[in-house]
């Protein structure tokens, strides 16, 4: 199974966003397989306007399932309008979705008016029930927020807390393959709970390391995506990706 994932597309309206969101929709799209599904873990919009979505949406255009979860930097009631065709609600946007033999929980890991991330305990009741529903399919719980510091003080700040439930949960769940989320701008891979947390990097910018010699946001490196590839034991190999112009 090939799964795609993007994160951090910080739609805005403006050329520069939109350039680097059809780069790597043709990346996607030239792929031969296609993948099986496509995540895109939050930050979709940059100011959670409905018309960022619209063309969100009409950025993201490709022949596979395309599965979203809002970031920080979302609004619920345009996301739900939009992206869902549900009417405007501020109340968490949690979806689950079996594809490919496989279940893709996408959890809402954002706190309206704020930059850093939690998981609801409606949002972690309906997680345990969708993991319970699906114990024997291969699972992906996948949030915004990274549930762990990373090292990247610019997002460390502002990660994912109030973690420990999530950890038991996970836990208690075998069937949970990885966890996937974003926000960080940047690749990395590390554990949570003793399973894989894999981070996508950023398409509209990458945050850089602090010992590296360079600005925070450097938004001159090419966006970037990830692939993960799960085989018929369940076992899960990612390659990260750079996307030339």
């Amino acid at each position: 199974m090939i799964i795609a994932q993007l994160s951090d597309l910080h739609v805005d309206g403006g050329e520069r966003s939109r350039r680097r969101v059809e780069r790597v929709v043709r990346e996607l799209a030239g792929l031969r397989p296609a993948p099986d599904v496509v995540l895109v873990t939050g930050d979709i919009a940059d100011h959670g306007a409905e018309a960022e979505y619209e063309l969100a949406r009409e950025l993201v255009d490709l022949p596979a399932p395309v599965l979203y979860c809002p970031g920080n930097h979302d609004g619920r009631a345009a996301y739900r309008k939009v992206l869902l065709g549900e009417p405007a609600s501020d109340a968490p946007v949690n979806r689950a979705h079996r594809v490919g033999g496989a279940l893709f929980a996408m959890c809402d890991s954002s706190i309206p008016g704020q930059h850093d991330g939690l998981l609801e305990a409606s949002t972690l009741g309906w997680l345990d029930a969708e993991l319970t529903a699906a114990a024997d399919l291969p699972a992906f719980v996948c949030f915004h927020h990274p549930p762990v510091v990373l090292g990247s003080p610019f997002a460390d700040q502002s990660r994912q807390f109030a973690t420990d439930r999530l950890a038991s949960l996970v836990a208690a769940h075998p069937n949970v393959v990885a966890l996937l989320c974003g926000h960080a701008h940047t690749p990395a891979a590390t554990t949570f709970a003793g399973r894989p947390l894999l981070v996508a990097p950023g398409v509209v910018s990458t945050f850089r390391l602090p010992f590296e010699p360079a600005d925070t946001i450097d938004q001159d490196l090419p966006p970037m995506l990830a692939y993960h590839l799960l085989d018929n034991q369940r076992r899960l190999t990612t390659h990260y990706r750079v996307v030339s112009a």
